[in-house]
């Protein structure tokens, strides 16, 4: 099977909210793709319906080329975790995948398989209600992985993770793109992706705003900025400001600056005797890049405060 996600022209209304306003992107095999926007963009919906579990009004979602609802046997080809809470309580993480595998036509060998992958063995006979959040993330995985599948899709993995945790994810999701599978990963923590995914599709309002790759985004979230690191904070932004940049607070004594070349910078500062100790191009973080293109299509914000340090 064709390890491929593609997504065409979706659209999904919920009474008055228009859900997915012409939703389009392909998730390629063999990298991992964050799915990312702001709350209310469309992602949970989108992934429900690539998954048969919401129907669109328009549009198609193809899992290798073939509809979810259309494939037998769908733990061999496409693995997916959508809600870490959706297990029966009172089962075993072990009887919880056999049960599984059963309906797959899958052994409990494969069973053992996968819980040691997720590094649940020792947990393997206790049950799931009495889990935390970070196990039942790794038994989701678990569940995921169960029929080895081309494809996976995975809603906040590193959720509940304790710090050991999200580095075997990473790994985790390094190694299962490295093996050609297609991974679409959807995630608010931007620096987790930027650590992990090759590609990014980053959407808002139910539509699509970029569909790129993570260096790509980096680098055009660069251009332009400079980093100005001056313990006099307060006068270096005023005289910036005057002279028409734009100026951000990044540290307590680091600036950055759009709108003014890194030597002109240097000569308004000596000019006016603000001290600084470095000016030099400025590398974007994925989470402002994130930022820069979101910024309007947050329906939910809350009033801007000044942080002190």
């Amino acid at each position: 099977m064709e390890a491929t996600i593609e997504v065409a022209g979706l659209r999904k209304r919920f009474g008055q909210t228009m859900a997915l306003d012409g939703m389009s992107f392909t998730v390629e095999p063999g990298q991992v793709t964050g799915f990312v926007g702001p709350n209310g963009a469309g992602k949970s919906t989108t992934m429900r319906v690539i998954l048969g579990l919401d129907k669109a009004d328009e549009g198609t979602a193809l899992v290798g080329g073939r509809p979810y609802t259309g494939l037998r046997n769908p733990l061999h080809h496409v693995g997916a975790l959508l809600d870490a809470s959706a297990l029966q309580p009172s089962r075993t993480a072990r009887n919880h995948l056999l049960w599984l595998a059963h309906s797959q036509g899958l052994g409990a060998g494969r069973v053992d398989e996968v819980i040691e992958q997720v590094g649940l063995g020792s947990a393997a006979r206790r049950r799931a209600g009495g889990f935390s959040l970070g196990m039942r993330q790794r038994l989701g995985i678990a569940a995921a992985l169960l029929g080895d599948p081309p494809v996976l899709m995975l809603d906040e993995p590193v959720n509940g993770l304790d710090p050991e945790g999200i580095v075997w994810m990473r790994g985790l999701l390094r190694s299962l793109a490295a093996e050609g599978r297609a991974v679409l990963v959807s995630s608010h923590l931007m620096s987790e992706l930027e650590d992990t995914a090759g590609h990014l599709v980053v959407v808002g309002r139910g539509r699509v705003i970029a569909d790129t790759s993570v260096a790509e985004l980096i680098a055009t979230a660069s251009t332009g900025r400079v980093s100005l690191r001056t313990t006099a904070r307060s006068e270096a932004m005023s005289a910036l400001a005057h002279a028409g940049a734009t100026v951000a607070a990044t540290d307590r004594d680091t600036l950055t600056v759009t709108g003014l070349a890194a030597e002109h910078i240097v000569a308004l500062l000596t000019r006016d005797a603000v001290p600084f100790s470095e000016v030099s191009a400025h590398r974007a973080t994925l989470e402002e890049a994130y930022m820069d293109l979101t910024r309007d299509t947050v329906d939910f914000r809350a009033t801007e405060q000044e942080v002190t340090r």
